[in-house]
């Protein structure tokens, strides 16, 4: 195995005469799944300079912020695991060391390459937790098996959420398309960004949103406007066995999505930030969409977590029973088409 380096970063590629998935050795993150035709990644690469999540100091604060995401911001790229909190971390936590989304997100993976295959894994010392992922490359799709470890002898309430975050030029203002299987949905229950746009709270049905002063807003075309922020959480088709979601560009005609068993996540978010946050490192000049699927609604401390207990009759949290291990299996597509498909069916393992 080969370490490169990508936006400065080390990285692992794994690759076939299709694809190209580029793996960040700190984080684990899926930095770039790229079509070797066009050259073109879906996911999500910020526009301020990428760094080690170990080499960050607080001299750094000036470039990445000092909240307890900045750390986090210093390395994000593309696909991240939020384990074992999605959302920020509590006072307590935070002065322990832990950042926003949990460790997986900038811990240090060991990671082994074969042929159209990748195997990465680590320990995350305040969690107590072990993480392994496999991944492995068939034509246009790409299977991922993660597993979970807990290394503790305490039953543990976690969080455990992929975010997928979209960019350009892939995600184009007005034009990409989304589609998602799911049905009961709120908006975030709060101010979540400086531009939002929807109704706080507000319950509806995927994918009209309610717009705040009255109308609905379609969630399936990226938002056109000059400045916007939004969260909304949705629960997934409980009639499916297998949720997913898709986007489609219809610059390049790629449809990028992901498949996976609506038992393991039952829950998406959609997270649009389009130019709103001023501060740094974002400065204003930043267009994301991320799609974050897994088994809680809303991005949020722990306690918050736990306390919430469920939404729509639905968990909103997972058990991870004492020294015992979860596993979880999704697989994620690129090609080419002309229109969005109605469903995502992956190949037989």
């Amino acid at each position: 195995m080969t370490t490169q380096i990508y936006h400065n970063r080390r990285a692992c590629i794994v690759e076939n005469d299709s694809l190209s998935v580029v793996v960040l050795e700190a984080g684990g993150h899926l930095a770039a799944i790229v079509d070797k035709a066009s050259g073109i990644s879906p996911l999500w690469v910020p526009p301020w300079p990428s760094i080690e999540p170990s080499s960050f100091t607080r001299a750094h604060e000036a470039r990445y912020g000092s909240g307890t995401d900045a750390r986090l911001l210093a390395g994000i790229m593309g696909h991240n695991l939020c384990l074992d909190i999605f959302g920020g971390p509590s006072d307590d936590e935070a002065a322990a060391g832990l950042t926003a989304h949990g460790e997986a997100s900038v811990a240090r993976y060991e990671i082994a390459t074969a042929a159209q295959s990748l195997t990465m894994s680590a320990t995350l010392p305040l969690a107590q937790m072990a993480v392994r992922r496999v991944i492995d490359l068939d034509g246009r799709w790409i299977r991922v098996r993660e597993s979970l470890e807990n290394l503790t002898g305490v039953d543990r309430p976690i969080g455990w959420t992929q975010h997928v975050t979209l960019g350009p030029p892939y995600l184009e203002k007005g034009s990409t398309e989304f589609h998602l299987s799911a049905g009961r949905s709120r908006v975030f229950e709060g101010t979540f960004g400086p531009a939002d746009y929807l109704e706080a709270s507000a319950d509806f049905t995927w994918p009209m949103a309610p717009v705040k002063g009255g109308g609905e807003r379609d969630l399936r075309v990226c938002n056109g406007a000059p400045l916007s922020s939004a969260y909304t959480a949705h629960l997934l088709d409980p009639s499916i066995d297998r949720a997913w979601f898709a986007a489609r560009s219809p610059a390049s005609s790629l449809v990028f999505g992901y498949v996976w068993q609506r038992a393991d996540f039952p829950w998406a978010g959609i997270w649009e930030e389009n130019n709103s946050r001023t501060h740094s490192p974002w400065n204003g000049r930043t267009l994301t969409r991320a799609v974050e699927f897994g088994v809680s609604p809303f991005p949020e401390s722990r306690r918050q977590m736990v306390e919430r207990g469920r939404l729509f009759d639905q968990p909103t949290f997972r058990w991870l029973p004492a020294r015992a291990r979860l596993a979880a299996e999704y697989w994620i597509v690129l090609d080419r088409a002309t229109a969005m498909p109605e469903r995502l069916t992956p190949p037989q393992p």
